[in-house]
């Protein structure tokens, strides 16, 4: 599991804040060990949104600006909570369905950070995800 304290020239600190495009929506994360465990993956909304994300628990992501200009967006099992902010449109954190005690963020909206700076991410594999598939013809 990679660990990033820096990303290109940005280091990553213990408190970072992240928003999304407009600067409407900002979040604040206890990166106390940097980004740790980015990723993409290729389920079917993260293979449109094309983000890497990664993951801390739930007490480590706080709304510090523009709770209610966050939108919600679920679809198949409704487990995972996808919120972009609905005035730029940008992604800025889910709620995980494969492990509901964190959220995941989008690395690119984390202050001074360039994702590409990242190089090469590892993908996860969302199109199989544990959730969707059938044991003894019903969903587990």
């Amino acid at each position: 599991m990679p660990t990033f304290n820096q990303i290109g020239i940005t280091q990553i600190k213990p408190l970072h804040r992240a928003s999304c495009h407009c600067g409407g929506v900002v979040l604040e994360l206890a990166l106390p060990r940097g980004v740790e465990d980015p990723r993409r993956c290729n389920c079917s909304i993260c293979r449109r949104r094309g983000a890497i994300c990664a993951s801390v628990p739930l007490s480590g992501l706080r709304v510090v600006q523009g709770e209610d200009l966050l939108t919600l967006y679920q679809f198949n099992t409704h487990t995972a909570r996808h919120y972009f902010c609905k005035i730029c449109g940008v992604y800025t954190h889910h709620l995980r369905r494969s492990d509901p005690g964190v959220f995941a963020y989008n690395v690119g909206c984390l202050e001074g950070v360039n994702p590409f700076d990242l190089g090469e991410v590892p993908c996860s594999d969302g199109i199989h995800h544990v959730s969707d598939r059938k044991q003894g013809g019903a969903l587990q």
